[in-house]
Parts: C-alpha cells; structure tokens; sequence
C-alpha cells in the first residue's frame, strides 16, 4: 500500500492541468498499486483517463479501463470497473489519500462509490454501452 502513496506524491506534483479540483485517482488490482489514471483532470492531461492519445485513456493500452480485452477493461475481470459480479475493482482517492470508494458496475459492493456521475456511467456499459461510447460520454470526445 506505501507503494501507491508514494507513486501518489510523485505524480501528484506534476498535475498543474487539474484546474484547481481535487484530483481524482483511481487505482486497481489487489493491494491498489497499479495506477489507472485521474478521472476528473483535463482530457489533455498525460495521466487522465479521458486522454484517449494516453497511456491511461486509450482503448487499446494494457493497463487502460477502457480496453475492453484489458485486465482493467474486460467486463469479467475481477479488476475492472465494469464487472458487475466483481467486489474488488478499482478504488479512487484523491492526492490527500481521502478515499471516495470503488468505482465498479456491482451494486452489491457496500463502499461502492457515491459519485453519481461514474455509478451511472458503470450502469450504462452493464447494461450494454460500449467502451468507446461510455469514453465519449465522459470525456466529451
């Protein structure tokens, strides 16, 4: 778990495109080291999960939660967002270590998060939108 904090700090530093928010952080698999990108910074942000020429917001990249054949992406894997029958996806923080919840499609999951925005987004894609849709809905491509 130091291992995220840590990646944390050192990212966080370099977040200026932000805008002033709070930035939202999402990281994945067992023990959260993996980091997934920031859900809330500008698209034009090298760590968002909306800048689809990104590591972070494409749809082909490994460790991307919008590559539906991903490990973070496919909607029966355990670490994605997406799974509905998953009680481990990816929690979101913010730089001070806050913790905001999961971010998963599983309304079983009793710390899922409260953010609203991002439980109906994982709603629609459970229901059937595509990854690529869902990126446009969010991101505003």
């Amino acid at each position: 778990m130091r291992k995220w904090l840590v990646g944390l700090i050192l990212w966080t530093s370099g977040c200026a495109a932000c805008y002033g928010q709070t930035p939202l952080l999402l990281f994945g698999d067992n023990e959260h080291q993996t980091f997934l990108g920031c859900l809330n910074c500008s698209k034009f942000d090298s760590q968002s999960v909306c800048n689809k020429f990104g590591q972070l917001g494409s749809l082909f990249t490994s460790d991307s939660i919008w590559n539906a054949s991903g490990r973070f992406g496919s909607k029966s894997s355990s670490d994605s967002p997406w799974n509905v029958f998953s009680s481990t996806g990816p929690v979101i923080i913010n730089d001070s270590g806050q913790y905001y919840g999961r971010f998963t499609a599983s309304k079983l999951v009793s710390d899922r998060t409260r953010i609203q925005a991002l439980n109906q987004l994982a709603d629609l894609i459970a229901a059937g939108m595509s990854l690529k849709d869902a990126h446009e809905r969010l991101c505003g491509d």
